[in-house]
């Protein structure tokens, strides 16, 4: 904390005598120097005018002086160089100069020296500076006779106690009431100091400073809180060591809230104070869970291997034997990459080995996050995204950071390397391994790996030079390889042998050739043609067994391939439209509309491939054969089989967009403002001219906009069937319209909105979460909003989180705002296709957070399903701001995971295993 380096001096008068040959001429010259030095800049018994500032001073090193006394010639004698003193060349080391470093100090009201107590008075902003010390007081007396520095405040006119001292020595900073520091034996008392170590501050009346690295305290008090002059809460060190920046060890210590003792306390304490990531050991939390008995969970050890790498190892335990053991990681490498990594597997036990409700299962959950900075590699990526384990892992896991991912329905996981080779023509490739898995269904579909390469566009009769004009120089064509192998199994299967058994592998080729010109300059005219050569290493041969009388399927195993090719045109232009709504002498608010559509039309070639097809023969028990069934050996290859059918198609579609001019509400606007009133709303068809029924295709119609600044955004859809059905509710070869209904029949519409509404201002409702509970949901394949609830893990939220430095607006008698947001989701779906004419589904799902003062906030998530006529999984929240402590409450009122969570702790990190949680939590039957 504090060095000091000031020695004492010698005395200003003394009685000389000289001696030939052993008079010593240095200490004269050094004293009577130092003498004249004193005289010079101190001042003893006068006093400056009043007002006027000393300037600062600097206290220089004393070196030898130059100045030669001469002797008197008869007493000299010549001093032969054997006879020379011997310290010249004595192992004994020489004392130290006054000083070991420069002294600057400053004082506005006076700085003295009082040569008979040989002591420096600084008074008023009172500062020295020496090495890496520096102190501020309003009082510094040095005295060098004792070897101590006293600083200390002063009183102001008003009775006040000002200018305490600040004591600082590279980072650390001591602020007490006084000090009394030995410049020799380096140790001080430090009265009433308050003193940051780590995340939090030692308040104590009496400090012993043993040396620069070890402090002794005694009834002090160790806290986070913010107000340091009456903090909320402390723990009270009746006898501790702090060594700064590393550890403070402490004998008994209790908990202390308002100067109120507390059971709550140890006989002896470890406060580690590293600045850098060190490892520990993770306080569990104990509760009891209905029939799974009392437990410890998330207790464990967290090793900081590495600045680039840690690891935490977590574990529950129930006293009916079910057990969980997690393990989570991080890592980063500045411009490289950074990623996370966790496995979580959890052993359930139900009821009592024996009774008719026993049950027991293991369920288990692997991610992994990877992502490489741009900056890294340009020409190559690699990434991961991975989500797997039990199907039903999130909807029967005990884990409380599990809540808001209890909905979800598919799991899914990518991990892809891609790499670009520059050149004329550019080459990429990539190889990505997927995972999808219906938590419902318990299927799963994986591919390992897949494998896509391609040759960029090559213009063979391009120039090499300008730009490409004509149908001839816009001719292009590329390259494309797509092999895949592709697994489809179950939950019960995973990486089993039975998995591999069923993987499917090809290689699909695929070489575009297009072109495109403008027609008539308005209009862009595109044509191409794709030839397709599928590879296969599995194909199937059907026969009918005439005993069984059925159907049997074989597996083939073998090389095979088929080829295919098709034709395509189309043909595309911008209308614009402008519907003006001004009129001369009028300030009319909708000045006018603009209408942006974009026409075109396309035209399909795929011939039919049945060369490709074979048949075999039904034969009867009398050995007539009955029927010849066709099939195609291809219909299990992942890249589809070939087509049988010719068609010929003709594909209609048009895309608008409106957007309004209105009035600006500012009268300084001096154009009118822009409103967009439809993002879209598009419209497609097709008509099968070699087709011999059923030519027109179903009319598919979608749209979206967003209202009130962008916070409502609604998207709709409908498909419109222009063909009536006949009474089995079949389509028919008829018109809708011509059967006495309408030009087209809604077969199928949906409608989803979403609202966020706030008084916080712009983008306030999207907050209501905060990073890790938003970076939890997504990696675990739920949604960026709380409207599924959020994680109830209360204790992994620490102090960082919260900005409590941050401006606070003056305290009111009266509030008359209530901060509050607000967000809706609502979605129906309408189905009409064989004229059930119902509403398959409908929900509304709503989640909002309100801020009653500026401690209390409670918030909710839920929603009701209109078509089931129930409420959807419902959370209420509820938060209590307590300064340097945070209360959270959670409860799950109703369903199938009903149960509630209450916690209390400190927020600071380094505090943060004390803490209260009590739950009760619904048990799920497996």
């Amino acid at each position: 904390m504090c060095n000091f380096g000031f020695s004492k001096t010698e005395p200003f008068v003394t009685k000389i005598h000289l001696k030939a040959l052993r008079t010593n001429n240095f200490k004269i010259l050094f004293t009577l120097s130092f003498t004249v030095f004193i005289n010079t800049f101190s001042f003893a018994q006068d006093i400056p005018r009043q007002g006027r500032k000393i300037d600062r001073k600097v206290i220089e090193p004393v070196f030898r002086d130059t100045l030669v006394v001469s002797k008197d010639s008869l007493n000299a004698k010549e001093i032969s160089k054997k006879t020379q003193d011997s310290t010249i060349t004595d192992s004994i080391k020489p004392k130290k100069d006054f000083l070991e470093h420069r002294v600057n100090y400053h004082a506005e009201d006076y700085s003295k020296f009082n040569h008979k107590e040989h002591k420096l008075y600084l008074y008023n902003q009172a500062k020295i500076v020496y090495g890496d010390m520096n102190i501020t007081a309003g009082d510094i007396t040095i005295d060098y006779v004792k070897n101590t520095v006293y600083a200390k405040g002063i009183t102001d006119s008003l009775g006040d106690y000002t200018q305490k001292p600040v004591f600082t020595q590279g980072s650390n900073v001591v602020e007490p009431d006084s000090i009394l520091f030995n410049t020799k034996s380096k140790k001080a008392l430090i009265y009433n100091s308050k003193t940051e170590q780590g995340e939090g501050t030692v308040i104590s009346k009496i400090t012993k400073k043993e040396n620069d690295s070890v402090y002794f305290v005694k009834d002090a008090k160790y806290t986070t809180a913010q107000d340091l002059e009456d903090p909320d809460y402390y723990i009270k060190l009746r006898k501790a060591k702090i060594v700064p920046g590393k550890k403070i060890v402490t004998g008994l210590a209790n908990i202390f809230i308002y100067d109120v003792p507390t059971p709550v306390g140890l006989p002896f304490g470890f406060f580690p104070q590293s600045d850098k990531q060190t490892s520990g050991v993770i306080i569990p939390t104990f509760g009891e869970q209905n029939d799974r008995g009392y437990f410890l969970q998330n207790g464990g050890y967290y090793f900081a291997i590495s600045d680039y790498i840690d690891l935490t190892v977590l574990g529950d335990y129930y006293t009916n034997g079910s057990y969980a053991l997690r393990m989570e990681s991080s890592y980063a490498k500045r411009y490289r990459y950074r990623g996370n990594f966790g496995f979580r597997y959890e052993n359930l036990i139900i009821s009592e080995r024996g009774f008719p409700d026993y049950a027991n299962s293991t369920i288990y959950n692997l991610r992994w996050s990877h992502s490489q900075d741009s900056k890294a590699n340009p020409s190559s990526r690699f990434s991961a995204s991975v989500n797997l384990g039990s199907s039903q892992y999130y909807q029967i896991s005990n884990n409380q950071v599990n809540v808001s991912n209890r909905l979800n329905n598919t799991l899914s996981s990518s991990i892809s390397y891609s790499k670009t080779f520059q050149g004329e023509p550019q080459v990429n490739y990539s190889v990505t391994a997927t995972h999808t898995q219906n938590s419902q269904t318990e299927k799963i579909n994986m591919t390992l790996p897949t494998f896509q390469g391609s040759i960029g566009r090559m213009y063979p009769f391009a120039s090499k030079s300008g730009s490409k004009k004509g149908i001839i120089q816009n001719i292009n064509l590329q390259y494309n390889l797509r092999a895949e192998n592709r697994i489809e199994t179950t939950d019960s299967l995973f990486f089993k042998k039975e998995m591999f058994d069923e993987a499917r592998a090809g290689f699909q080729h695929t070489v575009p050739l297009t072109t495109n010109f403008k027609l008539f300059k308005h209009f862009s005219f595109s044509a191409g043609t794709s030839y397709n050569e599928v590879w296969t290493f599995k194909t199937i041969n059907k026969y009918y067994d005439p005993i069984e009388e059925e159907e049997v399927v074989e597996t083939v195993n073998g090389f095979d391939s088929f080829r295919t090719y098709n034709f395509s045109t189309s043909m595309g232009t911008t209308v614009y439209g402008m519907f003006n709504f001004e009129k001369e002498g009028q300030d009319r608010k909708i000045k006018a509309i603009r209408h942006v559509m974009r026409p075109s039309v396309s035209y399909n070639i795929n011939p039919d491939f049945d060369q490709y097809y074979d048949t075999y023969e039904v034969v009867d028990a009398d050995g007539n054969t009955s029927a010849d069934v066709e099939y195609n050996r291809f219909e299990n290859s992942i890249f589809g089989q070939p087509n049988k059918t010719f068609s010929s198609a003709v594909g209609l579609s048009l895309s608008n967009n409106f957007e309004a001019k209105v009035r600006d509400k500012d009268s300084t606007a001096t154009e009118a403002k822009k409103v967009v009133l439809l993002n879209n709303l598009n419209f497609s068809t097709s008509y099968n001219v070699a087709g011999d029924s059923l030519k027109w295709s179903p009319l598919r119609m979608t749209g979206g906009t967003q209202l009130f600044k962008n916070q409502l955004s609604i998207n709709f859809g409908a498909t419109m069937d222009p063909y009536a059905l006949d009474n089995n509710n079949k389509r028919i070869e008829k018109f809708n319209i011509e059967n006495g209904g309408s030009l087209f029949r809604l077969t199928s519409g949906n409608l989803t909105a979403s609202w966020s509404l706030s008084n916080k201002g712009k983008g306030a409702a999207e907050k209501g979460l905060n990073d890790k509970n938003l970076e939890e949901n997504l990696r675990g394949g739920g949604r960026d909003d709380d409207l599924f609830g959020v994680s109830e893990d209360f204790a992994t939220q620490q102090k960082g989180e919260v900005d409590d430095n941050k401006e606070k607006e003056p305290e009111a008698f009266y509030h008359h705002k209530i901060p509050w947001s607000l967000r809706l989701a609502y979605a129906v779906n309408y189905s009409n296709a064989q004229r059930q004419n119902e509403i398959s589904s409908h929900s509304l799902m709503f989640s909002g957070d309100i801020q009653l003062t500026d401690k209390w906030t409670i918030g909710a998530s839920s929603g009701y399903d209109f078509k089931n006529l129930g409420f959807t999984p419902t959370q209420l929240r509820f938060e209590r701001d307590l300064l340097s402590w945070r209360m959270n409450f959670s409860w799950t009122p109703f369903g199938d995971y009903k149960s509630w969570n209450f916690f209390i702790g400190i927020k600071s990190s380094i505090l943060k295993d004390l803490k209260y949680e009590k739950r009760r939590q619904q048990d799920l039957r497996l």
